[in-house]
């Protein structure tokens, strides 16, 4: 039987793919830690993962198993970690230096879900052990503070700046911190990309892995003043199944594209219901809206989330559905968006990556 050694056990990792970014995990300097008892013929090991939120996780867990027990291992004791990377360079006087993924969510047109999804998107990430901030860029309609349960007023860090509130491992902030209750914002469209690029830069936001960034409907001041002040890494669109929603979101993508702003893909809100007594499944929105769209103009389909009483439900009372005890259909397929997002943005960051990149021999 052969030794086990520090060089046969990298060469036997070599093998073992990260199958997002399609290298192997030892090239990606993902093994840590390696420890060797010869005697018991038992390995330990960390792998650092490109997020906590990684989907296929599981996977390597069996391929890195199978590689050190052809090895000759016994005993295999696997560690996770997880280091998220930034998928885009670093900018002289950036506005949120210390955010790793910048992902904005957009739809176009009000009314799609698009809040819905950010919170339980920030939600779910953070619950996977990612580091989630949540910018609520919806200054005349902001809505995730009753979505997330969270209230109260900012108050100065000892930098001066403005401490978001946090709930859920999600730090938060929102206009609606500011304003009495019921109060109207009623702005032009400066006042609103001012106070968006206020948010950004006098917000003591730390470091994060990612940033979720809950864009108003709409082409207008708001999403430009996005566009123009931070790199944002990837945008996701929501929408509806029907007709009148994927007008507005075919616009929403146009705008993007000519603001040169990295698409992730388009997830389909309510896409079904499904009846709790019968089981008889109601197109409400039509069919297949989302997947269509994404087909014509060649981004990729994220998936559909069904109607579930619980999402409204949770938005009324701040408990997200991600959150809740016993999550239903469309708590398991907001988990699963959240951690394909969480994969596409690893595969940005190694392409993002300019430094190189180390390994063991």
């Amino acid at each position: 039987m052969p030794t086990l050694t520090d060089a046969a056990i990298f060469d036997a990792l070599r093998h073992v793919q990260e199958p997002e970014l399609g290298r192997d995990i030892v090239t990606l300097n993902m093994v840590k830690d390696v420890r060797i008892d010869e005697a018991a013929r038992a390995v330990s090991l960390t792998i650092e993962l490109t997020t906590p939120a990684c989907p296929l996780k599981d996977e390597i867990e069996r391929n890195v198993n199978a590689a050190l027990t052809n090895l000759g291992a016994e005993q295999v004791d696997l560690t996770w970690g997880a280091m998220v990377r930034r998928s885009a360079p670093a900018q002289p006087q950036q506005l949120v230096p210390g955010v790793k993924n910048i992902i904005a969510v957009a739809s176009g047109k009000g009314g799609v879900g698009k809040s819905t999804v950010s919170a339980n998107l920030a939600v779910a990430l953070a619950q996977a052990g990612a580091s989630v901030g949540l910018l609520d860029a919806d200054i005349t309609g902001p809505n995730i503070p009753l979505m997330l349960g969270v209230h109260g007023q900012p108050v100065a860090s000892a930098n001066n700046k403005i401490t978001p509130l946090e709930r859920y491992g999600v730090r938060v902030i929102s206009i609606q911190f500011f304003v009495p209750e019921g109060q109207p914002v009623v702005w032009r469209g400066p006042l609103v990309g001012g106070a968006i690029q206020q948010f950004l830069r006098d917000v003591e936001w730390g470091d994060l892995d990612y940033l979720i960034v809950d864009q108003p409907p709409g082409t207008s001041d708001a999403q430009l003043t996005l566009a123009q002040a931070i790199p944002i890494s990837g945008t996701l669109l929501v929408t509806t199944p029907q007709e009148v929603a994927l007008l507005d979101v075919r616009k929403a993508l146009a705008m993007l594209r000519r603001m040169s702003v990295p698409i992730i893909g388009v997830v389909e809100n309510m896409g079904s219901f499904v009846c709790s007594h019968c089981g008889e499944v109601t197109e409400i929105f039509g069919r297949g809206g989302g997947e269509r769209f994404a087909q014509e103009n060649g981004i990729e389909y994220l998936g559909s989330i069904p109607l579930d009483v619980t999402v409204r439900q949770g938005g009324d009372v701040g408990v997200p559905v991600v959150a809740q005890r016993e999550p239903g259909p469309a708590a398991v397929a907001l988990t699963n968006l959240a951690r394909t997002i969480a994969a596409r943005m690893s595969v940005r960051a190694a392409a993002a990556d300019q430094q190189p990149v180390l390994s063991i021999t």
